[in-house]
């Protein structure tokens, strides 16, 4: 019988395992890939000679800074307005609506197919007839914001409400508790966790949602400015509008991660 010492497959490198476990570990760790990730991109760029029209280097991004920043920014709070308002009515139409869902058996017999089937429509489908009833500007950005926005929150809502044990909701019947009283006690503290997951979600498809009307229906945002450097083959300024593009959904993420801390804290 051959006798054989188990493989180790967790290895720890000295000093990595107490950086990702500390709470500095959380800021660096994302901070130091995303320097990694753009030094390699530097280096690739160069190294296979890619023309600056197919893919441009982080340098050649920055360095349009100084002539475009001030126009990127302006646009980008435009961009960010139309998001969170858009986000905004997403998330008190979408609580509203799980909750009744979750709570009303013929809601969810009678709603809930409905939503899933015009869930199933693409957004961008429907930019251009907003276009005419709404007109060129922020509305239609808004409202496509708002309905890729709307579904993750509705559902994720609608499940935690429906998943509640029902153990727990007929010992609170059987002490007297009112049905608000057992959705402040029990239902409430068990949707949470699933609505700051859909939280996490639906601010990414706000952003998806503005970006795309602003390419079909706006005079203005971050989605006008890509499409306005691609036509003129500026593409350096296209990447810089992604980067502004993804700073801003990095720090609406972060500000829901903060806030999931700080209210779901048995997670």
């Amino acid at each position: 019988m051959v006798v054989t010492e188990p493989i180790q497959t967790d290895i720890a490198l000295p000093g990595f395992k107490s950086l990702v476990d500390s709470k500095h570990g959380a800021y660096l760790l994302p901070l130091a890939t995303t320097v990694l990730l753009f030094v390699v991109w530097e280096v690739s760029v160069r190294l296979f000679s890619i023309p600056e029209f197919i893919l441009p280097a982080p340098s050649a991004i920055l360095a349009e800074i100084p002539q475009w920043g001030a126009a990127v920014a302006k646009n980008a709070w435009i961009t960010l307005f139309t998001t969170v308002v858009g986000f905004l009515m997403a998330l008190v139409l979408g609580v509203l609506l799980g909750f009744v869902i979750g709570y009303s058996k013929l809601a969810n017999l009678t709603i809930y197919p409905l939503l899933i089937g015009f869930n199933t429509i693409p957004k961008v489908a429907l930019v251009p007839l907003m276009s005419i009833w709404f007109g060129i500007g922020a509305v239609p950005a808004i409202l496509t914001a708002f309905l890729l926005a709307f579904f993750p929150i509705a559902v994720n809502v609608a499940i935690g409400l429906a998943t509640v044990e029902p153990e727990m909701q007929d010992v609170l019947v059987s002490l007297g508790a009112s049905r608000f009283e057992i959705f402040q006690k029990v239902g409430l503290p068990h949707t949470m966790p699933y609505l700051f997951a859909s939280l996490k979600v639906a601010i990414s498809q706000a952003f998806i949602g503005s970006v795309i009307a602003e390419t079909v229906a706006s005079n203005g945002g971050i989605g006008y400015v890509i499409l306005s450097a691609s036509s003129s083959f500026n593409v350096p300024l296209a990447f810089l509008s992604l980067l502004a593009l993804a700073v801003m959904g990095v720090a609406l993420y972060g500000i829901f991660v903060v806030l999931e801390k700080r209210f779901v804290r048995w997670l």
